[in-house]
């Protein structure tokens, strides 16, 4: 095996569970590399009675960190800071093996891992500091206290395993809650590598734990009271899952980010050169593994057959190959697993089935090493069909659709057609346009002359309808992890005339 599995982390120490004698667990997980399949990456034995361990450490952890001053706080954040930068090449290279971006691209998000710390200190933590108010009532001041919800979970995904869970960690331990991260049993051992950084910066116990495992121990910690706060980024459907085990637990503040059918509106004055580039990283970018990878394209009539012609025969000089192993940089790796390449293959005849015209075809790549390498796809539909599957999908692979308007309203339509709301572009030289689009298109994101992926730490991160249930994450992530305490503050304890109460028989 390449990499090895410490176990989950509780008590401030790695506990492996045994595979041997009376104790020993029967269920366990093995990885092997997307990018090549004869490479068994680690193997990790489940023990669901961890979980109540996992459990008691949190809760111990909160009851210390939250006392902590602020200042305090911000060393550790900084300390681990700190950890990652001298383990940034090692944390990337695991991402690529394990979940098959390419090396590049990992580093990119290894990056984004470290400056989220300094995002979180210098423009999310202002935004939950308490707030004091002279005279609000007469001899009264009010106060408005920002206080921790309590142990949170953060649930994460595979195709950013450490950036995405990394801002949610960080939000909740900057707001003083400890934390429990149950990443992807797809990406377990990236996971690890963000917590050998939190032990290393020497965190106090119980405020940092880690269990790994499938959805059956996300439920049993999903179950649990003490658990305050609730995180995840991932599909849809695995969302409202959460929301079925939570919904009656009226103590649980549960964010959810999920995922996307993101429509590009291309206009006719747009400049060509500069909406190809763009289109091109966010239509393929990450294997289109991305919730905000751009799914449709609206394009407008009298540009589409020339502007599809040169997309195509850009998608045909992507480089597809090993993430780490290669000859040639790559612009693209595998899909993460066989079902992954089974669902984009199963849409690719779906498109077919349903009268979707097929400009490139998304097809199985044999490559050197066996793994899991499929093509960009391109389609061309000649109108919004909305008793269409293919084109209400998530897909979750590299593919476009692209569907030529008339109308800008057209467009807009086309855009607001999907049950999902993360993210949106225009390209148009025209801003009016775009002042019309942000006014008129339901979503989390809407960018000008810009693709849809590639969000700002600085700014909020979310969608709406089925994208997410209103709590934005990146810079607002923090909202989530406090509740508001009001608080009104006599300023002389002086008693007042009794008889100035009402409806007394002095």
């Amino acid at each position: 095996m390449k990499y090895q599995i410490l176990g989950n982390y509780y008590n401030n120490s790695f506990h492996l569970p045994p595979t041997t004698g009376p104790a020993a667990v029967e269920t366990s997980i093995m990885r092997y590399c997307p990018a090549d399949t004869s490479l068994l990456l680690w193997s990790t034995p489940i023990d669901y009675k961890d979980v109540d361990k996992v459990i008691e450490s949190a809760n111990f952890g909160f009851k210390y960190w939250k006392r902590l001053s602020q200042q305090e706080r911000n060393i550790y954040l900084k300390k681990y800071q700190d950890e990652v930068l001298k383990r940034k090449d090692e944390i990337a290279e695991a991402i690529s093996y394990e979940m098959g971006k390419p090396l590049w691209e990992s580093k990119t998000e290894v990056a984004s891992v470290i400056t989220k710390i300094n995002v979180t200190i210098e423009d999310s933590l202002p935004r939950i500091q308490n707030k004091h108010f002279e005279n609000i009532m007469p001899k009264t001041n009010g106060h408005i206290y920002f206080k921790p919800l309590g142990p949170s979970l953060i649930i994460g995904p595979f195709n950013f395993p450490c950036h995405l869970a990394n801002g949610q960690i960080l939000s909740a331990l900057v707001a003083g809650n400890s934390i429990i991260f149950k990443p992807s049993e797809k990406t377990c051992y990236s996971a690890q590598l963000l917590i050998e950084c939190f032990k290393a910066a020497g965190f106090p116990e119980g405020v940092i734990n880690l269990i790994q495992g499938d959805g059956e121990v996300a439920r049993r910690l999903l179950k649990e009271k003490t658990i305050k706060g609730v995180f995840f980024t991932g599909s849809k459907e695995v969302g409202k899952k959460i929301l079925d085990i939570t919904h009656y637990d009226l103590s649980k503040l549960v964010s959810l980010e999920l995922g996307g059918k993101n429509t590009t509106i291309l206009h006719y004055d747009a400049n060509f050169d500069h909406a190809l580039q763009e289109l091109l990283k966010s239509c393929f970018l990450t294997t289109g593994q991305r919730c905000t990878s751009t799914s449709i394209v609206a394009i407008h009539r009298s540009i589409h057959e020339k502007f599809i012609d040169k997309f195509h025969d850009m998608a045909k000089k992507i480089i597809i190959d090993h993430p780490v192993e290669y000859t040639k940089e790559p612009f693209m790796g595998p899909l993460v697993d066989q079902a992954a390449v089974d669902a984009y293959l199963l849409f690719m005849g779906m498109a077919k089935r349903e009268g979707i015209q097929e400009i490139m075809r998304g097809k199985h790549l044999e490559k050197a090493k066996k793994g899991y390498y499929v093509t960009p796809s391109i389609h061309l539909s000649e109108k919004w069909n909305n008793d269409s599957h293919f084109l209400h999908s998530e897909i979750f692979g590299p593919n476009v659709t692209f569907i030529p308007y008339d109308t800008i309203d057209e467009a807009i339509k086309i855009a607001n057609a999907t049950e999902y709301g993360l993210a949106a572009a225009v390209f148009s030289k025209d801003p009016q346009i775009f002042q019309l689009c942000v006014e008129e298109i339901d979503s989390g994101l809407i960018n000008f002359n810009r693709s849809t992926v590639g969000a700002s730490a600085k700014l909020p991160f979310g969608g709406v309808k089925n994208s997410g249930n209103y709590r934005p994450a990146a810079l607002t992530t923090v909202d989530a992890c406090v509740y508001q305490m009001a608080s009104l503050e006599v300023l002389s304890d002086e008693a007042e005339d009794i008889k100035s109460i009402i409806g007394l028989d002095l």
